[in-house]
């Protein structure tokens, strides 16, 4: 599972940032901090994950929305929904670690001592069959279940709460317990209270998004939707981060690599390979890319490429062009 590692910092300039260029991220405009911001949106019964993007794009009258981890229609839960330009950082998330409250009911009745023993055996990595209606070729597949914790065993219920894999099919968790417990059994409810580093908690339903969004329209009033529809650097708090110079970010959004020369500092910890986001010193999200060089090469090095970015989601004009 991912975590912050953005706490311990590697040191490399001391550079000032100017008032001048950008902004920080709560400070943008409202039309600004919608088109680039993300709502987690607390996903009814009944309709497609698909569907609720859809409503969130018509709330907003927004260009496009895309969601991080598709639920079906009978699920409830986190829908991390991103909108227009932020939804270029939709697949990070969709890679991320996800937390379930399901209820598994079997067919028979289990000895809790049964029921107990079979689940740690599902704790680790697991080979799983995707269920026939799905969006992926059914084929066997390995998924890591992080925790497999039982909340309350009520008759032939089973109330558990599980930290697992992305891609990792609940319906099918519940199918394969019960074999090994001898016995049929099925998933009868499921919720996502957890997707990456969206907890339900932060979420909010449809109805508080368009109340919040029709007050701003009618009154002027943005808070409420400023304190819905987050900034879109909150999608990437949980993955390290690099901050560059002024001087860098145009280059950047205008897709050169970014180099040890560029940077101010760095989180400690990163892997060459590892994903991380290159931020200004304002905290603005220039972009996502791959690292090139580990935290450690950094604090030694003078020049070489750092990270190569995969996705840009600044825009190219807010910073001026300073190199040469």
């Amino acid at each position: 599972m991912s975590q912050d590692k953005s706490s311990d910092w590697i040191y490399k300039d001391d550079s000032d940032t100017d008032s001048e260029y950008g902004c920080y991220p709560h400070e943008r405009k409202i039309k600004d901090h919608i088109d680039n911001g993300l709502v987690i949106i607390d996903k009814p019964a009944g309709p497609t994950s698909h569907q609720v993007a859809a409503w969130v794009r018509e709330i907003l009258g927004a260009k496009k929305v895309g969601h991080a981890g598709t639920l079906d229609p009978g699920v409830t839960g986190v829908l991390p929904s991103l909108i227009n330009n932020a939804t270029k950082v939709t697949p990070l998330l969709l890679t991320e670690g996800k937390e379930y409250v399901f209820i598994m009911r079997l067919h028979e009745k289990v000895s809790e001592r049964k029921v107990y023993s079979v689940v740690k055996e599902f704790i680790g990595t697991i080979v799983q069959m995707p269920p026939v209606k799905c969006a992926v070729k059914r084929r066997l597949r390995q998924r890591d279940i992080y925790s497999l914790e039982i909340l309350e065993i009520s008759e032939n219920d089973v109330l558990f709460k599980a930290q697992v894999q992305a891609g990792t099919y609940i319906r099918t968790l519940c199918v394969d317990l019960g074999k090994k417990m001898g016995v049929k059994a099925h998933m009868h409810a499921l919720r996502r209270t957890r997707s990456g580093p969206f907890t339900d908690e932060q979420a909010v339903t449809l109805h508080d998004l368009k109340d919040a969004y029709e007050t701003w329209k009618e009154s002027g009033d943005e808070s409420g939707l400023r304190e819905i529809i987050k900034p879109v650097e909150f999608g990437v708090k949980h993955i390290s981060k690099v901050l560059v110079k002024d001087s860098t970010v145009a280059a950047l959004c205008h897709g050169a690599p970014l180099h040890v020369g560029g940077i101010t500092k760095i989180s400690s910890g990163i892997d060459v390979d590892d994903y991380v986001a290159v931020m200004t010193l304002k905290g603005e999200l220039v972009g996502v890319g791959i690292a090139a060089m580990s935290s450690e090469d950094v604090k030694i090095k003078k020049k070489g490429v750092v990270v190569m970015l995969k996705r840009i989601i600044m825009k190219e004009d807010l910073y001026p062009r300073m190199w040469k």
